[in-house]
């Protein structure tokens, strides 16, 4: 039993890292205010989802989709849904999870404190891990409501179909020229 404890400590310290900051996983999309996702987004309601293509593909595939000439392409996108008349401005938003490599850093020092020697490095490692998770915030408003995407707009449910349609042409879209003949 003696053996035990400094054995789990052991795999513990050789196994994990310590996580510092977890960013959100979310399976489909998220309603939420985006101050409270990310500092630095508007405070009105947003429609976020994970975005697993590279950064700026979300701006080339609405550049092309709704022949923007990379004028006001993240900032005021026109599109109609029940013979209403909307915008959207969509922010591509990074978080990265970070978490503490203990193993290196522990081993190292105990060999240095075995071999009495002073900070020599016997394994290299990053001391903190960094995996980047790439977001896109989308908020809509029109010419007469701020935020269309706020629980009580009445026509939310329909701009709700109309974004996840948008996200999933997105998601299954490799050739963004293809969106220009569907339809």
């Amino acid at each position: 039993m003696k053996h035990v404890l400094p054995l789990l400590l052991a795999l513990l310290l050789l196994q994990g890292c310590i996580p510092g900051r977890i960013a959100p996983t979310i399976s489909d999309y998220k309603i939420t205010k985006g101050k409270r996702f990310k500092r630095g987004l508007p405070k009105k309601t947003v429609f976020v989802f994970e975005d697993p293509k590279p950064a700026g593909h979300f701006y080339d595939y609405i550049n092309t989709k709704f022949q923007l000439d990379d004028y006001y392409v993240d900032v005021q996108v026109p599109f109609s849904v029940a013979n209403n008349n909307y915008f959207f401005s969509f922010y591509e938003v990074e978080i990265k999870d970070k978490s503490l490599n203990l193993f290196p850093a522990l081993f190292n020092a105990v060999m240095n404190e075995a071999l009495g020697s002073e900070e020599e490095e016997y394994i290299s490692g990053r001391d903190v891990l960094e995996n980047e998770n790439r977001y896109i915030a989308i908020e809509v408003f029109s010419s007469l409501e701020k935020d269309c995407l706020h629980e009580d707009y009445p026509s939310r449910k329909e701009v709700l179909v109309y974004l996840r349609d948008l996200k999933k042409e997105y998601l299954t879209t490799h050739n963004y020229n293809e969106v220009l003949f569907k339809d």
